[in-house]
């Protein structure tokens, strides 16, 4: 790795991981985002997309709380209804533009009930079109289930290794790799069952990054939160959450890793803050920047409040805003539930 292309790495890196700032994940696939704008029945046509997320990068003060968007590749090429790139309103604030590469998952053969994430084929060429276009970091999710005889140990080796494979070729084209191995809340298992699997990925995961060269300062981990399944009897507290979050990740995550965004992975809104706060509120001083990569944790009432109107684009910026702001308050262990209410 050449001493510019460490350079740039390393100050896109800084810029991502500024004290009081998280990621906003606005990189939802095609399907996804149909299924979102459908619940506030807005038809997922190109305008619909294109004015949704033009609503939540001009956000005014965004950038205040708000270090990088991750951006699906329809968007990153898109302009808003006056004719600027979108990726410009968000360059405009200060804000990095990141994009999410991963083609999505498949299922692996004679392996029922798991996944695999695609997209290697071609992907440095894919890069050098979207570093073009602005995009300074990428984002690679490999997916988890947890469930009868899963994960096994074929599972998780298949995805650590394309997640690594993945981050040394966005290092080789100077775009910092956010990692994402996400295991899944779906299910009924417990706290315990959650760590143990979250310790078993996180460790295959690291040892597929030493063993692909990766440069460990040069990249940003996005992982699970330590959490009881959905449907688990049992559920967990903010300080719970934390407590085991935190000895997985200081057991498995090596200290030169810079920034630890965690996923949301379909927590409610307030709960993904408090558990937040408490990761940042510990007793014991942690090696990383712990912050947020939130996607429906930061837009579920966004899109409540937007509903495909554009008299509302206000009041729905100011829900994004809110919800940016606290947090920044949760990831600089200052949030309290009070907040939700002013």
């Amino acid at each position: 790795m050449s001493i510019l292309t460490t350079q740039a790495l390393a100050k896109t890196v800084a810029e991502l991981t500024a004290p009081g700032k998280g990621i906003l994940a606005a990189d939802e696939s095609a399907g996804t985002i149909e299924k979102r704008l459908k619940t506030v029945n807005v038809a997922s046509s190109e305008g619909a997309r294109r004015d949704y997320r033009e609503l939540l990068f001009s956000t005014p003060g965004l950038d205040g709380f708000i270090s990088g968007v991750i951006l699906f590749e329809e968007t990153l090429k898109q302009k808003s209804v006056a004719g600027v790139p979108l990726v410009k309103l968000l360059q405009a604030q200060g804000i990095v533009p990141g994009i999410k590469v991963d083609m999505g998952t498949v299922l692996m053969p004679n392996f029922p009930g798991e996944t695999v994430t695609q997209g290697l084929d071609g992907l440095a060429r894919r890069l050098s079109e979207y570093k073009q276009l602005g995009a300074r970091f990428a984002k690679w999710r490999a997916v988890i289930h947890i469930g009868a005889g899963i994960p096994t140990p074929s599972a998780i080796a298949a995805n650590a290794h394309a997640l690594a494979r993945y981050a040394a070729i966005c290092q080789e084209q100077e775009l910092v790799p956010i990692v994402e191995p996400e295991v899944l809340m779906d299910g009924d298992h417990t706290l315990a069952a959650s760590a143990r699997v979250t310790e078993e990925v996180l460790h295959a995961v690291f040892h597929a990054l030493h063993r692909q060269r990766v440069a460990l300062e040069h990249m940003i981990l996005k992982p699970n939160m330590v959490e009881p399944g959905r449907a688990c009897p049992e559920p967990a507290t903010p300080q719970q959450v934390a407590q085991a979050t935190l000895i997985c990740l200081r057991r498995t995550v090596p200290a030169a890793v810079p920034g630890i965004n965690f996923l949301s992975g379909g927590q409610s809104e307030a709960t993904a803050t408090a558990n937040l706060h408490a990761l940042n509120t510990a007793v014991e001083k942690q090696p990383w920047v712990l912050s947020f990569s939130y996607g429906r944790a930061l837009q579920a009432s966004v899109l409540q409040a937007w509903r495909g109107e554009a008299a509302n684009k206000s009041i729905a910026q100011q829900g994004l805003y809110k919800r940016a702001r606290l947090n920044s308050a949760a990831a600089q262990g200052k949030y309290t539930a009070v907040m939700e209410n002013e």
